[in-house]
């Protein structure tokens, strides 16, 4: 869960105290690799679980997450994570052999009802899912940041690191996202379960190796964050969403390369973990430094474990999707892990243990059959995989050893699960654990569905019968009941209006209803433009934007009629009229977070159908007109009807 006691870099003489201390943290890991300090006779497993807090009354956010952990105060696995919506809970380690996988499965069911039952009586519920549906831009304003001193030093750090002007995010799958925020907050979207398998320091380079060919084909069955602020990405939408949140460089005219702080790597390890703790400190500037110093190598020289204080908090804010890690066992003796980052959050409690025993599977399976990956399949390969495997996930393509190319179904239904199950029987893990949990990675290939797909599926129905709004909060309505039924998502239903039991659409924001794909025209184009857009588009409302975005008028329809028939009446029908000659030139507007019930008040009250959206600086964001009103309350009705209906029939 990272170093929580420490603080920002602020004078050259911290920053380089804080070098001296994190080079000879290197110096000492040296050592202690050198000379045979490290843990080997024994395998571990653990897992982190992040999570996130939503209304049972609208499925939104809920900033609970302080007020929760004083009530959970006397369980410490459970801590805070970036943003007050956010929780994480950490895992016993267990030996990697026996029932481990179904003991933690029955410990994460644990632990996680005993967070539901504290929500319960705050009219909450947690949910598992890689970015939650119905999170909007406006929730990761640094005022929802957890108030904790290494996250508000993080975000300091960040932006001070900043090179461009604000933080961008840029995807597109079926959907375009394309928008500018204020702050690193952006990374709360994501949750994650982590998982980490202890390795020898021996076999370090060839393990992580291994870890990084197999990102891809277990990403492409374990997908689950298709969705941002309403928009249809990546199938694994986390992953550039991480990236790009926490990117602090800016676009330049010359081709210097400058490396992001989330990424999965450039290249094979060759020798040790020492290769990428070194990498890391030459490519990123340190951000915070631990309260407290350690002075590792006189440690190591009196035959003393060092925690290598300096050396975590750098490697903590590093964002490797296959991260190395360093510990200190119960046993008193140094360990090694690398931590798979790269799965998320969900879509059920027994599908994120499959997924973990399908990965540490392979990775030990792999580890039996291949003894140089780096002579099968290139890291230009390894890394394309990755990325196909972050858009498309089980639809992907890989490229595989010796250059063969082969579909992600094929290539773990055919290669991958064999390997794992070979990989977790050597381990001597329950044949009963083995089938059960690597059966329902076979059923996912199967019948190709993971959370990415069937979450795409449910919200393209959806949007078909309903608002977007709705149709993320019933998205979400209906992951929570999916995930309370406690079934693998191969075995979900589909998403369907029925799904959401309350629906209150007063709570809305202007920016929750509002339509943003806008057609515009600017005060110089002809009037007659206007009137075939209209035609084409069967609008009502057309706004008026200069070249800048800044909204200066808005034409309707009524003013359009007026306007030809008094041009027939007064004999100049080919005459030229400009937008501005007939706009409205200060239009009546509103802030997009506004509520929906002044927008109607406004409506109602100026007897006007439509309400352009503006910043500030008057920058056209969107437009709301009566005919969101309509289908709101359309919507609104059926479901009023169809809960009448309901309550005669009992």
């Amino acid at each position: 869960m990272g170093e929580q006691k420490v603080t920002l870099l602020s004078t050259e003489q911290e920053m380089q105290r804080f070098m001296y201390n994190l080079l000879n943290d290197i110096r000492a890991l040296q050592y202690m690799i050198d000379n045979d300090w490290f843990e080997k006779d024994i395998t571990r497993i653990g897992a982190e679980q992040e999570m996130c807090i939503v209304h049972k009354d609208n499925y939104r956010p809920a900033l609970v997450a302080m007020e929760a952990l004083e009530k959970l105060k006397d369980y410490p696995w459970v801590e805070t994570e970036l943003a007050k919506f956010n929780l994480e809970i950490s895992l016993t380690p267990r030996v990697f052999t026996g029932q481990c996988f179904s003991q933690l499965e029955a410990e994460l069911r644990e632990r996680l009802q005993i967070i539901q039952e504290v929500l319960d009586g705050m009219h909450c519920s947690l949910i598992l899912t890689g970015i939650l549906p119905t999170l909007k831009k406006y929730h990761l304003e640094l005022e929802n940041l957890t108030p904790r001193r290494r996250y508000r030093a993080l975000m300091e750090a960040l932006i001070r690191q900043q090179l461009g002007t604000s933080f961008e995010l840029h995807m597109e799958g079926i959907d375009e996202l394309k928008i500018k925020h204020s702050s690193p907050l952006l990374e709360a979207c994501n949750t994650s379960f982590q998982v980490h398998l202890q390795v020898r320091p021996d076999n370090f380079a060839k393990m992580y190796n291994i870890a990084q060919a197999l990102a891809g084909p277990v990403l492409a069955v374990a997908a689950n964050s298709p969705i941002v602020f309403g928009k249809r990405l990546w199938h694994e939408s986390r992953i550039g969403l991480f990236q790009q949140s926490l990117d602090t460089r800016s676009s330049h005219e010359h081709m210097r390369e400058r490396s992001a702080r989330v990424n999965f790597g450039k290249n094979w390890v060759n020798e040790s973990i020492l290769e990428i703790y070194k990498e890391d400190i030459a490519r990123f500037r340190t951000l915070l430094a631990p309260d407290m110093e350690e002075n590792s190598l006189e440690k190591v020289y009196r035959g003393e474990v060092p925690k290598l204080i300096a050396l975590q908090v750098h490697n903590s804010t590093i964002y490797r999707w296959n991260r190395p890690c360093y510990g200190i066992s119960d046993t008193g003796k140094p360990h090694l892990r690398i931590e798979g980052r790269v799965f998320p959050c969900g879509p059920s409690i027994i599908d994120e243990v499959a997924t973990a025993a399908f990965w540490v599977g392979c990775l030990k399976g792999m580890d039996l059959e291949v003894e140089d990956i780096r002579q099968k399949m290139s890291f230009a390969d390894v890394r394309d995989n990755f990325m196909k495997a972050v858009r498309y996930s089980i639809d992907s393509k890989f490229t595989w050893f010796y250059d063969r190319k082969i579909t992600a179904v094929d290539l773990v239904r055919e290669e991958l699960l064999p390997i794992a199950r070979k990989g977790l029987l050597h381990m001597q893990v329950d044949p009963a654990d083995v089938d059960h949990y690597l059966g329902i990675i076979a059923e996912r290939v199967n019948l190709h569905r993971n959370g990415a797909r069937w979450q795409l599926r449910g919200y393209t129905y959806l949007l078909e019968k309903m608002t977007q709004d709705e149709a993320l909060t019933t998205l979400t309505a209906a992951i929570i009941k999916n995930q309370q039924k406690d079934l693998p998502v191969h075995q979900w239903v589909d998403a369907s209006p029925e799904d959401l039991d309350v629906y209150r659409p007063s709570h809305l924001l202007v920016s929750e209803c509002m339509q943003t794909d806008v057609i515009t025209v600017q005060k110089d184009d002809i009037v007659e433009f206007v009137a075939d857009l209209i035609n084409w588009r069967k609008l009502r409302y057309v706004p008026v934007e200069d070249e800048k975005g800044k909204l200066v008028g808005l034409v309707t329809s009524r003013i359009l009629l007026r306007h030809f028939v008094e041009k027939l009446r007064n004999g100049r029908p080919d005459s030229v009229t400009k937008v501005e000659d007939v706009m409205i030139k200060d239009p009546i507007t509103i802030a997009p977070m506004a509520g929906i019930f002044e927008a109607l008040n406004i409506m109602r009250s100026r007897t006007i159908g439509a309400l352009p959206v503006v910043t500030k600086d008057r920058e056209l964001v969107g437009i709301l007109t009566e005919q969101d009103f309509l289908s709101i309350s359309v919507r609104l009705m059926e479901r009023l009807e169809a809960q009448s209906k309901e309550t005669s029939e009992k």
